[in-house]
């Protein structure tokens, strides 16, 4: 199956886009605060992801004057939030699966009935009463 095409940009275009000199993508580059893809030719091929990246980059350096090195903790932090929130959603999921997987498992189990806000508890036949 063949992948699937992703749109990319060489560094004038995106020099061009947003109106900043290709030497700035390159120290962008140099800092670490962009990664884009190489060619075999070694030509750097700039994603969507890229491109938003850059843009919180210029947003933050031009309309708020944090400089590269709190660009790069700024960056860094949210990588941090996003992976914990993924984490935090993985977890929640399982919780919830175990959650209904043990409920299924206590309606099926016999002998037990529900006793309001209590939960679960054993059925004890009443004298003088079948069982059923």
């Amino acid at each position: 199956m063949p992948k699937r095409k992703r749109p990319s940009y060489v560094i004038s275009v995106v020099a061009e886009l947003f109106g900043v000199h290709p030497q700035t993508l390159r120290t962008y580059e140099r800092e670490g605060l962009i990664r884009p893809a190489r060619t075999e030719g070694n030509t750097r091929l700039y994603s969507e992801e890229d491109l938003a990246r850059l843009e919180l980059i210029l947003r933050l350096t031009n309309d708020l004057g944090v400089n590269l090195a709190g660009v790069e903790i700024i960056l860094n932090m949210r990588e941090r939030m996003e992976r914990m929130r993924r984490e935090t959603a993985e977890v929640f999921e399982a919780v919830l699966r175990v959650a209904g997987e043990e409920l299924l498992r206590r309606k099926q189990t016999p002998g037990l009935v529900r006793v309001g806000r209590r939960g679960l508890s054993r059925r004890v036949p009443r004298e003088g009463a079948e069982s059923p």
